[in-house]
């Protein structure tokens, strides 16, 4: 049996900047076994791309409305796109 992989794409908003959001998405995505990658944005934003498992990617959603505990999460935005297999997952600059 193979288990579809699904992709989101994930903007997060409010205090995210600065409260180690992308370490902890990081360790939070490899415990789930979601691969993809984290960057913040110059807009002061977050931006996230998770691919694996359906019910291990919406995990990731769910967890970036919140974040880790000095994040601010205002709003997330969160789109479906088609995955590009990645085989890690990683923060970016």
């Amino acid at each position: 049996m193979t288990t579809s992989i699904v992709r989101a794409r994930v903007i997060v908003r409010g205090l995210v900047q600065g409260v180690f959001f992308r370490d902890t998405c990081r360790r939070t995505a490899a415990m789930l076994g979601v691969t993809g990658w984290v960057r913040n944005r110059r807009d002061g934003a977050v931006e996230a791309v998770f691919e694996g498992a359906d019910a291990q990617v919406q995990a990731m959603v769910d967890w970036c409305r919140s974040g880790p505990p000095m994040a601010q999460v205002e709003r997330i935005e969160s789109q479906v796109e088609p995955p590009e297999g990645f085989a890690t997952f990683e923060i970016r600059r």
